[in-house]
């Protein structure tokens, strides 16, 4: 399998093994889950137990508004994605939950990337017209 990788500003191809590449692929994924997880504490600090116990006197406990309100927020994202297709649902999962990137997606389900993109933001457009 042939990959493209950047060397000093410069892009080359190289050619490895599946394992690898699946190596690769799996990689950066994680890269983007410890970027995504860095965003979180923009601060600079983790959420460890010392910063619980020094500035959090009691454990985080949801009232019971709040459990309704993620009750229908939760009713109403499934109300949303009832309304879309079984491929653009598979395909809005795939990308927004499980974080693959729209070629990646297009290789599981055997389309183009720009399908994917399509039925991502099909699904998005549905979404911004019912919270709108």
């Amino acid at each position: 399998m042939e990959i493209t990788i950047k060397i000093n500003g410069r892009f080359a191809s190289v050619e490895v093994s599946a394992d690898v590449a699946d190596y690769l692929e799996q990689a950066k994924r994680n890269n983007r889950k410890l970027y995504r997880e860095r965003q979180r504490y923009w601060d600079g600090r983790e959420c460890d137990e010392y910063i619980i116990s020094t500035e959090g006197r009691l454990p985080y406990c949801a009232t019971p508004e709040e459990l309704v309100c993620q009750r229908e927020t939760l009713d109403e994202i499934l109300a949303v994605l009832a309304l879309c297709t079984d491929t653009q649902r598979e395909r809005f999962l795939l990308y927004a939950l499980y974080d693959f990137n729209c070629a990646e997606i297009g290789e599981m389900c055997g389309c183009s990337k720009q399908a994917v993109q399509l039925s991502i933001e099909a699904v998005r457009k549905k979404f911004f017209k019912i919270f709108r």
